[in-house]
């Protein structure tokens, strides 16, 4: 794990929990924030002005790494079918449902994303970290200013704020239920979430 982290890192990712897979280790990967944003706009991707800027340059870099480590690289878009970044995630026990139906991450809470992950042979190190949410007082749940997560996800209720003039808080710094989350509070820059919730709408 420690090798890999050192080479995502200059590329602003970071290893972000493993799981077994068969005769085979899952290693999850995703933005280590705040060092991945300013990372990625430097990059031929981000500035070419084609579609899916983020995916194509996630495609390469994974794409690069996995070749250097011997292992097959897999990618949370691309589909149907999908492959089940959820599933995986909830068996690196670094990651839960969240009250709100998210996942949470055990060190960047409510802004787990994932850019790719890596089916090699290695030993999986599978955490054994306590849930936050159970010693949480779970600000998540009523920080969505039009209770979107009320019952279930109300994704027409979450959009139709977030292209208002009320919801510019949230179009420009992200969503307000994944920034009150304490772990890893703070570290998503206001550009990168801008550029997720355009995405996102």
């Amino acid at each position: 794990m420690s090798d890999v982290g050192a080479l995502l890192a200059p590329h602003g990712l970071r290893p972000l929990g493993d799981c077994a897979d068969g005769d085979s280790t899952i290693t999850l990967i995703g933005p280590d924030e705040p060092a991945f944003w300013p990372i990625f706009v430097t990059s031929p991707e981000y500035k070419d002005g084609q579609p899916d800027p983020m995916d194509r340059w996630s495609t390469r870099i994974i794409t690069e790494l996995a070749v250097t480590v011997g292992a097959e690289p897999i990618f949370p878009f691309g589909g149907p079918p999908y492959a089940p970044f959820f599933t995986w995630a909830k068996q690196t026990g670094r990651f839960w449902a969240s009250p709100i139906g998210f996942l949470v991450h055990d060190t960047v809470g409510l802004f787990t994303s994932f850019r790719g992950a890596l089916r090699w042979k290695k030993p999986a190190l599978i955490g054994n970290r306590p849930q936050p949410c159970l010693t949480c007082a779970q600000p998540c749940v009523t920080a969505c200013p039009v209770g979107a997560f009320s019952d279930g996800y109300d994704v027409a209720a979450c959009k139709a704020h977030v292209i208002s003039e009320a919801g510019t808080a949230c179009r420009t710094g992200g969503c307000l239920a994944r920034r009150a989350c304490p772990v890893g509070q703070g570290i998503r820059l206001p550009a990168q979430s801008a550029f997720h919730m355009e995405a996102f709408l």
